[in-house]
């Protein structure tokens, strides 16, 4: 590991990250645009094709991308500290109000407070757009990475679900290799990244020994505390596409064996659509309300942590070797053509679920034209757009 970076950059990276944990509503789609707008345009933590690589890999990675990509960015700013601290303030605010309404504070009820999240939902629709526009821009400046980009919308619309986005991105990269070997970049700039390679071994090793370990302990000596890692962690880890993809699997693991009920199971998935922040947090309502561990803070907790655990540790894993991939000239094609996938992925999304979920009518679509100008022509920071939107959705309710 390298040195400790300075405690002055972790609170940077703490309060950059906690503000966008308050304001990122949408799913993981629209905090990648939420993210792109914070660290490539505002605060320039990187550029544009590093943050697509990221973007990328994530994708392809099981797990939370959003929050992968949270903690790699914190982790090239301020080292492990800043990952930690990139993670906990962009997850900790919606956990907080998911266990609570578990508790019984229902937060989320009252037709002003669905006002505003209606509000909410359409600031994702001018995020995306934006994300969208400003990386094709980039990413797709010629007609093969077009026509890569326009691939990957029509391999995610005729592949529903993760199966779609890792087909995209395979397909893309290996469209990259073939077409994309003529578009050599002006440098590969290497990412600061503060994991050892010892410390990416350790971290795969981790990951491999929990997957197998955990099923066999909590055979060899049950306990509900072993039953409840082993549930959680199995979910988190066997994730690709984001935070939607692990609710069949929380499902099976937490209703069907009778630890929650079916009605607090959707109760707890309906709020939350609501909050902003990593889908994922719904494990803390799960295990806030779990009867194995009588529904208490110390389940809430267990739960969160060991479904997010995984998709850290093959991250962790991964990076190491991750400037060394870069370098080659047959990765670059491949992430060229796989960065290109990303924004047909991102405008795929940007349609279902975003527009969809959001547009109900022209009073919504000129709410949504509105954030988007106010970001790309204005210029406005993503929480102020999010604090406008969020006020026109309570007055168009």
């Amino acid at each position: 590991m390298s040195h400790a970076p300075p405690a002055g950059r972790i609170g940077e990276v703490f309060g950059a990250f906690l503000l966008l944990g308050l304001t990122s509503f949408g799913g993981p789609i629209a905090h990648l645009g939420y993210f792109r707008t914070e660290f490539v345009e505002r605060r320039r933590w990187l550029t544009e094709h590093a943050y697509a690589d990221l973007v990328a890999l994530c994708q392809f990675l099981p797990g939370p991308a959003s929050s992968q990509v949270g903690f790699a960015l914190g982790l090239m700013r301020a080292g492990p500290w800043g990952a930690a601290a990139a993670w906990a303030a962009f997850t900790l605010p919606s956990a907080i109000v998911l266990v609570l309404f578990a508790l019984g504070a229902a937060v989320l009820d009252g037709p002003v407070s669905q006002g505003v999240i209606h509000g909410l939902k359409v600031t994702a629709v001018a995020i995306v757009a934006h994300a969208v526009w400003g990386m094709a821009r980039s990413l797709c400046p010629d007609r093969q990475r077009a026509g890569i980009a326009l691939a990957a919308v029509f391999t995610v619309v005729l592949v529903s679900g993760p199966l779609g986005q890792v087909a995209a991105i395979v397909i893309g990269a290996l469209a990259g290799m073939a077409l994309c070997r003529a578009h050599a970049e002006a440098g590969v700039h290497e990412l600061p990244l503060p994991v050892s390679t010892r410390a990416g071994h350790l971290a795969g090793l981790a990951f491999v020994v929990l997957l197998t370990g955990l099923p066999l302990l909590a055979w060899v000596s049950p306990s509900a505390t072993l039953a409840v890692m082993d549930a959680f962690y199995r979910a988190g880890a066997l994730v690709f596409g984001g935070g939607h993809v692990v609710l069949p699997l929380l499902e099976a693991e937490v209703v069907q064996s009778g630890w929650v009920g079916a009605d607090e199971f959707l109760t707890g998935y309906g709020a939350a659509q609501a909050v902003p922040g990593p889908l994922f947090t719904f494990a803390s309502y799960l295990g806030a309300v779990m009867a194995p561990l009588g529904g208490s803070l110390f389940g809430a907790t267990l739960a969160l942590v060991m479904v997010f655990l995984p998709g850290m540790l093959l991250l962790l894993a991964v990076l190491p070797h991750w400037n060394r991939f870069r370098r080659w000239d047959s990765a670059q094609a491949l992430m060229r053509g796989a960065n290109a996938a990303v924004v047909g992925i991102l405008g795929a999304a940007l349609y279902q679920p975003v527009w969809t979920g959001a547009i109900l009518g022209p009073r919504e679509f000129a709410l949504a034209l509105t954030g988007f100008l106010l970001l790309s022509v204005w210029k406005l920071p993503a929480w102020a757009v999010v604090v406008i939107l969020a006020g026109g959705g309570l007055l168009i309710a």
